[in-house]
């Protein structure tokens, strides 16, 4: 059995990018920052970021470019894909990627109202999305 399979919680470090296939079929990418905070070997508190580039399709690439902005939180599952193409020059290119197949938006804090500054910000529960496979159950796939 095998498994592919990515889960990131990040920060979105790029504005989200919508474009549409030649079949009409919307796509989303972005880029996500993750951290890692660590100790070196001399005891000092270390922190390194890694990116991530991550792809949307359909339904999801437009909740995607509708609801995330630069520096937004968000939680992506997916699986791991690369591709790779040749340039104007004749080189092969390589490029791996996180396909998302669900993605759960970051609390969305409201502001803080003038007349109440030591209000918490309300956080709205976000429920999760995940990518439709289209198409009906056939009774076939039931494994009972």
């Amino acid at each position: 059995m095998n498994l592919n399979k990515a889960i990131l919680l990040g920060r979105v470090a790029s504005d989200p990018e919508t474009r549409s296939t030649t079949t009409g079929q919307t796509v989303c990418s972005f880029r996500l920052v993750t951290n890692r905070i660590f100790n070196s070997s001399n005891g000092q508190k270390q922190e390194r970021a890694e990116f991530h580039n991550i792809v949307l399709w359909r339904r999801l690439a437009e909740i995607a470019s509708q609801y995330l902005t630069k520096g937004a939180l968000v939680l992506i599952e997916g699986r791991v894909e690369t591709r790779s193409w040749q340039d104007a020059s004749g080189t092969k290119k390589y490029r791996t990627e996180i396909v998302a197949e669900k993605m759960q938006l970051g609390p969305k804090s409201s502001p803080k109202s003038e007349s109440s500054p030591a209000s918490p910000a309300v956080q709205e529960e976000i429920p999760i999305i995940e990518e439709e496979k289209g198409g009906e159950i056939d009774v076939k796939d039931i494994p009972f």
